[in-house]
């Protein structure tokens, strides 16, 4: 990873251009051009160290979301995880040190695709999910500032 790299990853968090070419002006900021900015976030995206690049939306503002958990048996856990991150309307899971040790966020276009998506992996896993429905909005910086020595 390079200056340019870090540049890419630290500057364009927050504030990305909402343009008809956006990684165009990302680009100019850079002082490279585009394909440059898209072969870079194509390459990092490869070595895992960009896992999306997009909008964050408050929640419930655009289509549904929810969190949810479940129950997976140790040996099981890399399996039912693998099977729930290939749902293309989940965004991330983790494991966590809990009797509902892996958790996962699903954002869809309505609250019933919501359901939908929590009904398929309750299905496809033979594990009751736990949705966590939001009660109360709180405002969550999602940047970070990316500091290399």
């Amino acid at each position: 990873m390079d200056t340019l790299d870090r540049r890419l990853l630290n500057e364009f968090q927050q504030d990305f251009p909402l343009v008809a070419r956006p990684y165009a002006a990302v680009a100019e900021r850079l002082g490279v051009d585009e394909a440059e900015v898209l072969d870079r976030l194509a390459r990092l995206s490869r070595g895992g160290m960009v896992s999306r690049v997009g909008a964050v939306f408050r929640p419930h503002a655009v289509g549904g979301s929810t969190l949810a958990a479940l129950a997976v048996p140790p040996d099981e856990l890399e399996r039912i995880a693998a099977l729930v991150s290939s749902y293309c309307e989940v965004n991330h899971n983790y494991q966590r040190e809990h009797r509902l040790n892996l958790w996962f966020v699903v954002t869809a276009p309505s609250a019933e695709a919501v359901q939908a998506v929590l009904a398929d992996i309750a299905a496809r896993t033979d594990l009751d999910v736990l949705d966590l429905p939001l009660v109360e909005h709180f405002h969550i910086d999602l940047g970070f500032d990316l500091k290399w020595s």
